[in-house]
């Protein structure tokens, strides 16, 4: 299906300032018009709240910034901007397919009349629970279902399939925006992440908790390893509790709105990094949902090194080189100590796996061919 037009709906514009949400999904953009499809990008107003000025500001500046033809926000009631809703309908009605981050796009105007239109679950075990919670996450509006866990149904992974026939894919990213980081870095082990964006969900007397509760039982391992660590952490200042244990433990906090507000901050940030600390939310490593972060992928095209918490995910990404998989504090500690043995060997070992198995062209061709629209 070359040359056809697909209808992305993803998070971008509506919360603005937060540079690497919109990259998860720019990646998809920007590497399907890489492939040579016309995209047309829906950002649903979460909340069912008016469309905001400042929203529609930010919406056209990354468009701008990334050459994007189509790009809006879009209301409960079908209003849109920057496009208009007639001219929205023209675009969805000569649509081929359609990939929905989550569901979120949920009017049945823009679905309908889409044959092909696919749920794209970047929140694994997550998502899944709350359907079987009773949200409405729009499954049944959907022809076919795509995850970045690994392993829904085998051993291991305790994500609900819900009788649904799940595609497995990884988080692509484009190379040409990606390219291999020569300079020498500048800051320490760095992540970027909200401390919660969500409640926990209890599920059969357990909890499967957020990056929270993983980094609480890792409070230590500034303490314990010989590097240093900076989080650009979306925490709420009343967590004072938990705050003051970060900066106790030897954390180095710094503000996400500051330092990863744009695409472009946030790229330079994770670019002049030495290497990902990678913290997962806890409920995707209790339940073994095989999740890898669009974030580290974009560390490793940038040539530096991932050591990130273990949720399953050497079922399809290769572990030891490069990307180091941990699991409690001693195994945190031994993957920073590896890293900071042998840099230069890490270093290229994580450029390699994302041009070997994350690149654009190869992950987002191959999920085409399966979603039959190639």
């Amino acid at each position: 299906m070359s040359g056809s037009r697909i209808v992305l709906s993803g998070m971008v514009a509506g919360e603005p300032g937060q540079g690497g949400a919109a990259w998860a999904v720019l990646q998809y953009a920007l590497g399907l018009r890489r492939l040579g499809h016309e995209v047309v990008l829906v950002e649903p107003v979460r909340g069912g709240g008016p469309i905001e000025p400042a929203a529609v500001t930010y919406m056209g500046a990354v468009a701008a910034r990334f050459g994007l033809e189509h790009a809006t926000l879009v209301d409960a009631g079908g209003e849109s901007a920057p496009i208009p809703p007639a001219r929205l309908r023209e675009l969805v009605d000569g649509a081929d397919l359609l990939l929905n981050v989550s569901g979120m796009l949920d009017r049945p105007e823009l679905l309908d009349p889409i044959a092909i239109r696919a749920f794209l679950d970047l929140d694994p075990f997550f998502n899944q629970h709350w359907h079987l919670q009773g949200a409405e996450m729009g499954f049944v509006a959907h022809t076919h279902f795509v995850t970045v866990g690994a392993g829904l149904g085998g051993p291991g992974n305790e994500v609900p399939t819900l009788g649904l026939d799940w595609i497995e894919t990884l988080p692509p990213v484009l190379l040409a925006e990606w390219p291999l980081a020569e300079e020498e870095p500048t800051l320490p082990f760095t992540t970027v992440g909200h401390w919660r964006s969500y409640g926990p969900i209890e599920h059969e007397r357990r909890r499967y908790g957020l990056r929270a509760h993983s980094l609480r039982e890792l409070i230590e391992l500034p303490r314990r390893a010989p590097a240093d660590f900076l989080l650009a952490l979306g925490i709420d200042p009343s967590e004072r509790e938990d705050l003051e244990a970060l900066r106790a433990g030897g954390w180095g906090l710094c503000d996400p709105a500051e330092v990863a507000a744009t695409p472009d901050a946030y790229r330079a940030f994770v670019r002049a990094s030495t290497a990902e600390i990678g913290i997962a939310k806890e409920g995707y490593v209790r339940s073994g949902s095989g999740w890898f972060s669009d974030r580290s992928a974009c560390y490793l095209a940038s040539g530096r090194p991932v050591v990130a918490q273990d949720t399953g995910f050497g079922r399809c990404l290769p572990v030891g080189l490069g990307l180091l998989a941990f699991a409690g504090l001693d195994g945190a500690v031994a993957a920073v100590e590896e890293v900071l043995a042998r840099p230069r060997e890490h270093a290229r070992a994580a450029r390699e796996i994302a041009v070997d198995l994350l690149d654009s062209d190869r992950v987002l061709g191959r999920l085409l061919e399966r979603l039959g629209a190639a």
